[in-house]
Order: structure tokens, then C-alpha cells, then sequence
């Protein structure tokens, strides 16, 4: 019985010696949620020895980290920017892009508040400060809370392109680290809103409100005004563990969890 006991020891440290880290860093979109259960897929599906890391600061972490190489893989909610490739090329990193799912930003507020659509001209004007009270707009009189990711955040900038236009958001925007974040303090707030991926738009304590008649679910992905391509990126000659990461994520197993998450697999559109 001992030297059963000792044989499995000994298994157990040659599995963990050989074990594989596959580093992931960028969205937080993608990292909070989506990936981790992709990488619970993927070892279920018999690649045990494969150990992963994933960092989800913002989309414009990821960039940096697959030029210096403390990063296999960059999580990405955004396209890269012409000046993040040429600098991963100045380090030797040839990017390749995967449109792994499509995304919809979806504008919550909290359950209480007596909306329940928008126009994209009044998304525009509350986040850019426009509107400041939401009697402006047919709700309830009170100062509105605009929430919304941070800086660093591939989404922080799509939400500027995709709903404002390009233009800045009012100093008295409140940055919040991640889509959970946003929604944790919308749900605190009878007067905030704000803006999640469509895998966090069920948090207790908010609602989605529909845009221009067209309500923010999967089915609508072609017809909603909010809707975007999310990404992986990583070197054009990857690592094994990458390449069979990503392969698996494209694969029907991969793309069956995307849809359970909450994002939209791209051969669904």
C-alpha cells in the first residue's frame, strides 16, 4: 500500500514538473469571465498538464505583455491599434489577430428607475454630460451617475466610438475597473447607468434598456447600435499550448461555452 501511495506521489510531481503556463493578459471583458471557463473546457477536454495565468486589466495591458513576452496570448475587446502592432513588431512579435465572438454593450441602470428604452442621441448626450438629470430624458427627477470602465480599457473606448461619438466623458464620470464593477454600483444607485458586455447585463438589481426598439439580446446582435467584434491576439509563430488553446476556442466545444457565457460565436451572426 506504501509503495502504491509513493508511485501516485510520484505521478503527481512529474505531472506538475511537466506542466505547461499558458499567460494570458489584456480585456477584462474577456479575461473575468469568458476565458477562465474556456480554460476549464479546454483541460477538461484532456490537457491537464497545460497550467493557466490570466491578467484581466484592460484591452491595452495585452499589447505590451506579448511584446516583452510576459504574455502567450493578449485578450483584446477592441482591434490592435497601428502603433501596438508596430511596436510588438520592434520587439520581434509579428501579431496574428482571432475573432473569437462578438460582444454587445448593453446600457443598464438600476431595477427602481422607470425607463425602459433610449435613444442613441440620449445615450450620447448623458455620456457626454449633456443631460445631467434624468427628468430631461422622461425618468424620475435626480442627478444622474454615469459609470464607466477605466481608462485602460479596450471598452472605454469603443463606448466612445460605438455611442459618443468620439467625444470625452464628463469629469464627473466615475472609472470603474471591470464590466461586475459597473453593474455592482448601478445596482447601488437609483440614479446611475451605465454600460456592461451583454454576459453581465442580468446583475441583480439593474436592468437593460432597449435602444432605438431594438433590445439587447443575442438574437439582435446585426441590428443593435452597440454590438462589436472581441479578439485574441498573440505571436504569428504561438506557442503549442497557444496554438491548442486557440484551436479549441474556435472548435464547436470552444464556441458552445461562448454562447453559454453570454457572448455571441461568430458563425452565429
Amino acid at each position: 500500500m506504501k509503495n502504491i501511495s509513493t508511485l501516485l506521489a510520484t505521478a503527481a510531481m512529474l505531472t506538475m514538473a511537466n506542466a505547461q503556463t499558458l499567460s494570458l493578459k489584456g480585456s477584462d471583458t474577456l479575461g473575468a469571465k469568458l476565458v477562465p471557463q474556456l480554460a476549464e473546457g479546454f483541460k477538461a477536454a484532456g490537457n491537464n498538464s497545460v497550467k493557466f495565468e490570466i491578467a484581466a486589466e484592460g484591452s491595452t495591458t495585452a499589447f505590451p505583455a506579448l511584446a516583452n513576452g510576459t504574455a502567450q496570448i493578449g485578450m483584446s475587446s477592441r482591434k490592435v491599434k497601428d502603433d501596438e502592432r508596430t511596436f510588438c513588431r520592434t520587439k520581434g512579435v509579428y501579431l496574428k489577430e482571432h475573432q473569437i465572438c462578438f460582444d454587445m454593450l448593453c446600457v443598464i441602470v438600476n431595477k427602481n428607475s422607470p425607463l425602459t428604452k433610449l435613444t442613441k442621441a440620449q445615450v450620447a448626450k448623458i455620456f457626454t454630460g449633456q443631460v445631467k438629470d434624468w427628468s430631461e430624458i422622461g425618468g424620475a427627477p435626480g442627478k444622474i451617475s454615469i459609470y464607466t470602465r477605466n481608462t485602460s480599457s479596450g471598452t472605454y473606448k469603443d463606448w466612445q466610438k460605438l455611442a459618443m461619438g468620439g467625444r470625452d466623458y464628463p469629469s464627473s464620470s466615475l472609472k470603474m475597473a471591470g464590466n461586475e464593477q459597473i453593474a455592482q454600483e448601478v445596482a447601488k444607485n437609483t440614479g446611475g447607468i451605465g454600460y456592461v458586455g451583454l454576459a453581465y447585463s442580468k446583475t441583480s438589481g439593474t436592468k437593460t434598456l432597449i435602444i432605438d426598439e431594438v433590445e439587447p439580446v443575442a438574437k439582435n446582435a446585426k441590428q443593435y447600435a452597440y454590438a462589436r467584434p472581441c479578439f485574441l491576439y498573440a505571436p504569428d509563430k504561438p506557442s503549442a499550448e497557444a496554438a491548442a488553446f486557440m484551436t479549441y476556442i474556435e472548435s464547436a466545444a470552444g464556441q458552445d461555452i461562448v454562447r453559454r457565457v453570454g457572448f455571441i460565436p461568430v458563425k452565429d451572426l
